[in-house]
């Protein structure tokens, strides 16, 4: 008998807590709360580091030249207060390297600081080449700016790449229209004179200018005086439109209409005389804001 009773008190608990019912009053034990600084916390893939030497520039990367002085100022931030934000890589079997998607500052910052590893995203989808450099030129128009030719490089690559024209470029890149336009045409210039342009001896503005002369020897005429700075933008926009054989002694006012087959008449109006290519740039800015309005469903009263 006394057996029994030992069996039963040994299995009472469980009888008990089977039923719903507690003996003792100790209520059962809960994970723990997460901290405040915990909730919303998730640990994301792809992040790590490399050694130094397995990261190489991408060879065709638009941007070539770097400024030393704020390479020197970054180098010495990253030695005294680490890599605040990491590259973007992608691995290449090809170079048998990580190639630099976007960072190449960064990295170029990090070998001078003496630093034997590079903290890294590693990007594993398959990028194409018209994505990659649509990233690279992102990256380095919203960080840093390009230099006017390169930046135009740049754009012709990707209409060449995707098949784009300059307002599909813009679209894609969010900036406007002329923009695009008024660096491709510095394409155009002579190679020594595009030179002269990166460097800042001669204004984008300038070099755009002289791009609507088809005579070599007068687009270095004009440049030389433009470096001398003996002529202002304006004032080399005007000797241009002299030697195209286009007088602007007198501005005029410009009014043209386009209508179209549905019924719809586009007016283009200036203060001044204009040309066609500044009628082309004016729409294009026009059909950039009209889509703008399009995507925001701004409505028309």
């Amino acid at each position: 008998m006394g057996s029994l009773r030992n069996t039963l008190a040994g299995i009472e608990n469980h009888l008990l807590e089977s039923m719903g019912s507690r003996k003792d009053e100790n209520a059962p034990r809960l994970a723990p709360l997460a901290e405040p600084k915990d909730v919303g916390r998730r640990p994301l893939p792809g992040f790590g580091s490399l050694a130094i030497e397995q990261v190489i520039p991408d060879p065709e990367q638009p941007r070539t030249l770097f400024s030393q002085d704020s390479l020197t100022r970054l180098a010495d931030s990253i030695r005294d207060k680490g890599q605040l934000a990491p590259i973007r890589v992608r691995w290449s079997d090809t170079l048998g390297k990580w190639v630099i998607i976007a960072g190449e500052r960064r990295w170029r910052a990090t070998k001078l600081a003496g630093l034997p590893t590079i903290q890294c995203y590693f990007h594993t989808e398959e990028l194409s080449r018209g994505e990659t450099l649509e990233q690279q030129l992102i990256e380095n128009l919203l960080r840093e700016e390009l230099k006017p030719v390169e930046e135009a490089q740049a754009y012709a690559s990707l209409m060449q790449l995707n098949g784009w024209n300059g307002q599909q470029v813009a679209e894609a890149l969010r900036v406007p229209a002329s923009q695009v336009s008024r660096h491709v045409a510095l394409l155009r210039l002579p190679e020594d004179i595009q030179r002269r342009v990166d460097t800042g001896e001669i204004s984008a503005r300038a070099g755009y200018e002289l791009s609507k002369l088809e005579n070599v020897a007068q687009q270095r005429k004009l440049a030389d005086q433009a470096a001398e700075g003996n002529l202002t933008h304006k004032e080399t926009a005007r000797a241009v439109r002299q030697r195209r054989g286009k007088r602007c002694d007198k501005p005029r006012h410009t009014k043209l209409c386009f209508p179209t087959e549905h019924g719809w008449k586009i007016f283009v109006s200036a203060r001044r005389k204009g040309t066609y290519h500044e009628v082309e740039q004016a729409l294009e800015e026009a059909l950039a804001e009209v889509r703008h309005r399009i995507r925001n469903r701004v409505q028309i009263f």
